[in-house]
């Protein structure tokens, strides 16, 4: 990432301000575009990411007065053209109409069928996973019997609103009260989908289930292999992405789904090259001995020493293939940033494990030294 860079003022900052008065004030002569404008970036500045979503809408809302019945139909009004309904992933829309999401959330309450319709047409412009959240809680029946509608529909932006508005672990998102097991059916529909974007989606979900009730989604998985509705290849995607967590804590049955035996016999060795160095890396050898064509999933995990004495796991991929030989031999550079902002690096006694189907095969301690 580029030095300086800044990722609430590229989705929020004046352009893209002006660019959203503009879509209201050809939607309702009413609408005082500069007006709008100069509230907005009088405070802009001064605030982070998800405080600017909420300005935004504050300013919205001082600029169109009223309750959603009279606010729905100018609102309708200022959107572009939906996204783009020929791709199929990677297409998020365009942040600065997020915003629009808590305007609705705050004017809505009382309107929540109404709230559930503008939804429809907002997340075809930016996703509505975070807006809708506060409906689950307030009205699940409602929204979960609307979402049944949604996992239909011919836009896949609608169709993912489904999976990801009723993730159990929402990234920013609201906490909803929903049992793990609520949303399932739905999941059940959303599994099949033709487009990466919804799969991606529903696998994410699976991943959050898998916190609480690993045999919740494994079960489920099972599930969908047997009826065959979704693509071979997608399928295994998607289980793969849906088991990375589990993967990572080397859980048995994860590991056994996705065709990597845990009692493997396998004889593995680590060696470190060299010394380890904060702003260097720490370089080893890992060597995998065992039954012809044997399938290996690789991990390794490096124990970092915190800040008072504590200890850190991070566990890493390093390889996924099968011993075409009955041996393999993986090197590895492990970069030891000592600029990092979110995870500072300590000197000290240090170790290194190889994590081979989920089990943890062989380690050795090592220095890092500053």
């Amino acid at each position: 990432m580029a030095q300086g860079y800044s990722l609430k003022d590229q989705l929020f900052n004046a352009e893209k301000t002006r660019y959203l008065a503009g879509l209201f004030a050809q939607a309702d002569p009413r609408f005082d575009l500069d007006a709008f404008h100069a509230q907005v970036m009088c405070r802009l500045p001064e605030l982070e990411l998800k405080e600017r979503m909420a300005w935004i809408a504050r300013c919205l809302q001082d600029s169109v007065p009223g309750e959603l019945p009279d606010v729905a139909p100018i609102l309708l009004r200022a959107l572009p053209p939906p996204l783009d309904p020929t791709l199929s992933d990677d297409d998020f829309g365009d942040f600065i109409f997020a915003p629009l999401g808590d305007w609705v959330v705050t004017i809505g309450a009382d309107h929540p069928e109404l709230a559930l319709d503008v939804f429809e047409e907002l997340t075809q412009r930016f996703s509505m996973e975070w807006a809708i959240r506060p409906f689950l809680n307030s009205n699940p029946e409602l929204v979960l019997e609307r979402m049944q509608e949604w996992s239909e529909h011919p836009s896949y932006h609608v169709r993912r609103l489904v999976s990801e508005g009723t993730r159990p672990r929402l990234p920013w998102g609201l906490a909803v009260g929903l049992d793990l097991s609520d949303p399932l059916p739905l999941l059940d529909r959303l599994h099949k989908d033709p487009t990466r974007y919804v799969t991606r989606s529903v696998a994410n979900h699976l991943n959050d289930i898998t916190k609480k009730d690993p045999d919740l989604v494994l079960n489920r998985l099972k599930n969908w292999q047997h009826t065959g509705a979704q693509d071979a290849d997608e399928m295994r995607w998607m289980t793969a992405h849906a088991l990375r967590g589990l993967v990572k804590s080397g859980h048995a049955g994860a590991m056994a789904m996705l065709g990597y035996d845990p009692e493997a016999h396998l004889d593995v060795s680590v060696e470190v090259n060299g010394e380890a160095r904060i702003g260097g890396v720490l370089d080893f050898t890992v060597t995998v001995a065992g039954q012809e064509r044997q399938p290996v999933l690789v991990d390794y995990v490096v124990h970092f020493q915190r800040p008072g004495g504590k200890i850190s796991p991070k566990v890493h991929k390093l390889k996924q293939t099968s011993l075409a030989d009955g041996r393999l031999q993986l090197d590895k550079r492990h970069k030891l940033k000592g600029d990092a902002t979110t995870f500072r690096l300590v000197p000290g006694a240090h170790q290194l494990d190889i994590q081979v189907n989920g089990r943890v095969r062989a380690s050795v301690p090592f220095e890092l030294l500053d």
